[in-house]
């Protein structure tokens, strides 16, 4: 109860703007298609979404520890802590298996941090790739998540599927090619983070909790913040908490109450230019066209009262 106290302090507290607010719920009757690549493998797993739901619920349960330290770092955050039970949830169901407890994440950390962690393509480190003219606008910006968000829009338009200075780069996001040394699209830890989200929100982490600020020259550094538990979860809750800013300020939607709205973003990033779409289709239609969850968040929404059963304890 001192939690959901907690929180609406904090919503009362937010800006007076004027602002559209999505209630609870989902706006589509059934569940949005899941798509092939998350079907393939979770039958490769020999499993199926149900069972991965049921094991992740299961650790959360079991894991007291876990869940009060959601609740500290949600509160650190002023976001509700069920956006980060319903990331947390939605990865392990979609994405990867969760494991049977919260200890064999330290376990894996610990594995592979014993290994090298270079941020680097075809002999090109990260730090010399930024460093070409094409990123000039970048590297003057303040503020982490701006000057990766600017990287990454840099990468797509200047280099993504295109030969330049006669290097031909792959057709793929800049976090696959640049920032995943052990295999493309491999994501880690509780919160499935990738590398370069961690980049984009270590300001504002370091600014809640005082953590040390993270670079792109210790790779090291960057995947303990992921694969650690107690490291990422103010991280999975700086990547909510910019998606509900990101929709407030830039769309006009308060998406603070709808943890299947946070949890669509979570798994579709690009918060920021997802939410300038919305607010350029609002603007042209002359009419109220509402963020819409898809089948990941969805499911968050269809399962909220479970799920935040689980912050009862």
């Amino acid at each position: 109860m001192a939690v959901a106290v907690l929180w609406l302090s904090f919503a009362t507290a937010a800006p007076a703007l004027a602002m559209t607010i999505v209630e609870p719920g989902n706006r589509n009757t059934e569940q949005p298609a899941i798509p092939g690549a998350s079907k393939n493998r979770t039958a490769a797993l020999k499993t199926t979404f149900e069972r991965k739901y049921e094991k992740v619920i299961g650790l959360l349960k079991r894991d007291q520890r876990l869940i009060a330290n959601i609740k500290r770092t949600a509160a650190k955050f002023e976001i509700d802590p069920i956006h980060m039970i319903g990331a947390i949830v939605g990865e392990h169901t979609y994405n990867v298996d969760a494991y049977d407890r919260a200890q064999t994440y330290y376990v894996k950390a610990i594995a592979y941090l014993k290994n090298s962690i270079d941020f680097e393509y075809d002999g090109e480190d990260i730090d010399d790739f930024i460093a070409r003219p094409q990123f000039e606008k970048c590297n003057a910006l303040n503020g982490s998540k701006e000057t990766w968000t600017c990287r990454e829009d840099v990468w797509k338009t200047k280099f993504q599927g295109k030969t330049v200075d006669g290097k031909r780069f792959p057709n793929n996001r800049l976090s696959a090619v640049f920032f995943q040394p052990f295999y493309a699209g491999q994501t880690f830890g509780i919160g499935q983070l990738n590398p370069l989200t961690a980049l984009m929100m270590t300001d504002h982490v370091s600014e809640v909790t005082g953590a040390r600020k993270l670079s792109h020259t210790n790779g090291k550094a960057v995947y303990k913040a992921i694969m650690d538990p107690d490291e990422t979860l103010p991280y999975i809750a700086a990547t909510l908490a910019s998606a509900i800013n990101d929709y407030r300020d830039i769309a006009g939607f308060d998406i603070s109450r709808n943890p299947g709205l946070t949890a669509t973003l979570y798994n579709t990033g690009d918060t920021a230019g997802r939410a300038r779409k919305l607010a350029t289709r609002n603007k042209r239609s002359g009419r109220t066209i509402w963020p819409q969850e898809n089948y990941y968040g969805w499911m968050i929404n269809e399962k909220e009262a479970e799920l935040r059963a689980l912050l009862d304890g």
